[in-house]
C-alpha cells in the first residue's frame, strides 16, 4: 500500500514548488516596479533631490556629458535630454543669429508641454572662477537664455526648472577645446605651472621717430577754378594770418558765375516789382487773381535763381562782389607758415593744382615706429619724452595716436604724439628719440610672458584643470618683458602653463577644437 500512494505527494509537492515559484517572480516584478516609480518622482527641493542620486541633485548623472559611459541621450531638436520622472528637458547650445545661446524644450510624459508658472535658468561656472545665471524666456514652446554663453564653452552648469508645483535641477559640463593631458605626460614634456598673481612691472621703451606737421593743422590750397595768376602776395616761410589774401587768379569761370549771378539778381528785381503793381491792380478790382498769382510764382522762381548763383560763387571760394567780374582771390583758412609754394606771377593754373601748403607749427607731431611686440605697451595716454637728435632739447608729451594696422614690409604700426612748439624749435624732419616714460606698478594680477599664446588672433593662457589644460583668452596690460599684467580673464592663484606652453598649444592644435553645439 505504501507503494501505491508514494506517486501522489509527489504531484502535491511539486504543484506547491511551482507555486512559491510563480509567487516569488510576481514579487519580484512587482518590487523592480516600486523600485524604478521612485526614481521618477518629481523633485520638490534640493534637499529631497540630494537622497535620491549620488550626484545630489536628484537626477543621476544623466545630464553629465564628462561621463563617456553613459552618453547623454538626445531629444528631437538635437539637444541633451535631462529627465526627471515623467518631466524632462532638452537643452541645446546653439549658434543660431551669429551669438551662441542656450535653447530649450520641456516635455511631460515625453509630449511637448510648459508647465504653469515655470522658470528655467542655467548656472555656469568657469575654470577661471567666473560665475554667471543665465535667465531664460520662453515663446511658443521654446525657452531661449536672455544672455549669449561667451568662449570658450568650457564650464560647469545646472540647469535649474521651477514649476509652481516642483523644482527640477540637472547638471552638466562641457569641456570644448580643452587639451587632455596627464600628470606624467605634463612633466616629460617639461612644462611648468605657475600660479597667477600680482607683481611689480616696471617699464621703459625708446622708439626712433621724426617731426612731421601736424595733419589737423596743414592746409594744401587748390584755386578750385582754372585761372592766369594776377598776383603773389604769399612767400615761402612767409608767416599768414586767417583770410589774409595769398594770391589774385583772373578766371572766365568766376566772371561768368558773377554775371550769372548780376542778372538773377535783375530779374528778381523785376519780377518783384511786377508782383507788386500786379497786386495793386487786383486789390483795386482792376487786374484779376490769375494775373497777381503769375507774378508771384515769376518773382519765386527769379529768388530762386538769385540765390543759386550766390551758392555757387560762394562754393568756388569766391565773393559775390568785386572790383573786376573775374578776380579770385585765394586766402589762408587759418594762421600758419607758407611752408610750400607752387604758383608764379602770368601762370596759368588749374583748378585742382595744389599752389600752397599752409601749416600751423605751433603744434608738430613727432611719429614712430612701434614693433608689434611693444604696442601693448604703448597705448593712447601714456606720458613720454622726447628727445632731439641733433641738439640738446626735450619735450614732454602724451601718445596721441596709436596705429591699428601693422605694415607688411615693416611689421611695425605707427604711433604719434601731438608736442606744442611755441618757440618753432620742433621743425619738421627733425629726428627724435620718443621714450614711453618708465614707471613701476602693482598689478594685481600677472603671469610669466611665456605663458602667453595666441589663438584665433587673441591672447590664451592655458588654465591647468584635472586632466589637462584649458585655453582661456585674457586682456594683456603692461610688461616687463618677463611679466606680463592681465586686465581681464584671469584671477590671482588660478595655475596655468608658463614655461612649455607652446607644447600645450601644438597639443590643442592636433585636436578637434571643433564647436561642440
Amino acid at each position: 500500500m505504501s507503494s501505491t500512494n508514494q506517486p501522489k505527494p509527489r504531484r502535491g509537492q511539486m504543484l506547491v514548488i511551482a507555486l512559491l515559484v510563480a509567487i516569488g517572480v510576481v514579487g519580484g516584478v512587482v518590487i523592480m516596479t516600486k523600485s524604478d516609480g521612485k526614481k521618477s518622482g518629481s523633485a520638490t527641493s534640493q534637499a529631497e533631490s540630494g537622497k535620491k542620486g549620488e550626484d545630489g541633485h536628484g537626477h543621476g548623472t544623466e545630464g553629465d556629458t564628462g561621463h563617456a559611459e553613459e552618453p547623454v541621450a538626445k531629444g528631437p531638436n538635437g539637444g541633451d535630454i535631462f529627465k526627471d520622472g515623467d518631466f524632462s528637458v532638452e537643452l541645446l547650445l546653439s549658434e543660431e543669429g551669429g551669438e551662441p545661446r542656450f535653447k530649450a524644450w520641456t516635455y511631460e510624459k515625453d509630449k511637448p508641454a510648459v508647465p504653469a508658472g515655470a522658470k528655467m535658468t542655467v548656472s555656469l561656472s568657469r575654470p577661471n572662477g567666473d560665475k554667471k545665471t543665465l535667465n531664460f524666456t520662453q515663446s511658443n514652446g521654446v525657452w531661449s537664455s536672455a544672455d549669449a554663453v561667451a568662449e570658450p564653452h568650457i564650464f560647469e552648469a545646472t540647469v535649474e526648472v521651477q514649476t509652481s508645483n516642483n523644482a527640477y535641477l540637472f547638471a552638466f559640463n562641457k569641456d570644448e577645446g580643452k587639451v587632455t593631458m596627464t600628470d606624467a605626460q605634463v612633466k616629460s614634456a617639461g612644462i611648468t605651472l605657475e600660479a597667477s598673481s600680482a607683481a611689480s612691472i616696471r617699464s621703459g621703451l625708446q622708439f626712433p621717430g621724426e617731426i612731421r606737421f601736424n595733419e589737423d593743422r596743414t592746409a594744401h590750397i587748390v584755386p578750385r577754378v582754372q585761372g592766369v595768376v594776377d598776383s603773389v602776395s604769399a612767400n615761402l616761410g612767409q608767416l599768414v594770418k586767417q583770410g589774409q589774401v595769398l594770391a589774385v587768379i583772373s578766371s572766365t569761370v568766376v566772371s561768368a558765375g558773377r554775371a550769372e549771378l548780376q542778372s538773377a539778381v535783375e530779374r528778381r528785381q523785376l519780377a518783384r516789382t511786377t508782383y507788386e503793381r500786379e497786386k495793386k491792380l487786383f486789390e483795386e478790382r482792376i487786374s484779376p487773381e490769375q494775373d497777381v498769382l503769375a507774378a508771384q510764382q515769376a518773382l519765386r522762381e527769379a529768388e530762386i535763381a538769385a540765390a543759386n548763383a550766390n551758392q555757387k560763387l560762394l562754393a568756388l571760394g569766391a565773393t559775390p562782389n568785386s572790383g573786376s567780374l573775374g578776380r579770385f582771390e585765394l586766402r589762408a583758412p587759418f594762421d600758419g607758415i607758407v611752408v610750400e609754394k607752387h604758383i608764379a606771377l602770368g601762370e596759368s593754373v588749374r583748378e585742382d593744382a595744389q599752389v600752397f601748403t599752409i601749416s600751423d607749427l605751433s603744434s608738430v607731431w613727432a611719429e614712430m615706429s612701434v614693433p608689434a611686440r611693444d604696442l601693448p605697451r604703448v597705448r593712447v595716454g601714456e606720458k613720454v619724452l622726447v628727445r632731439s637728435g641733433a641738439f640738446d632739447a626735450t619735450a614732454n608729451g602724451t601718445v596721441a595716436y596709436v596705429g591699428s594696422l601693422i605694415g607688411e614690409q615693416t611689421r611695425t604700426a605707427r604711433a604719434r604724439v601731438t608736442l606744442p612748439n611755441p618757440q618753432g624749435a620742433w621743425r619738421p624732419g627733425l629726428f627724435v628719440n620718443v621714450e614711453v616714460v618708465a614707471e613701476e606698478a602693482t598689478v594685481p594680477v600677472s603671469v610669466a610672458s611665456t605663458a602667453i599664446q595666441t589663438l584665433e588672433d587673441k591672447p590664451v593662457v592655458f588654465l591647468k584643470v584635472p586632466g589637462g589644460f584649458v585655453p582661456q583668452p585674457v586682456q594683456l596690460g603692461r610688461t616687463d618683458g618677463k611679466r606680463v599684467e592681465i586686465i581681464e580673464g584671469l584671477k590671482a592663484g588660478s595655475s596655468y602653463a608658463a614655461a612649455g606652453s607652446f607644447v600645450v598649444k601644438s597639443e590643442q592644435g592636433k585636436g578637434s577644437a571643433t564647436h561642440g553645439h
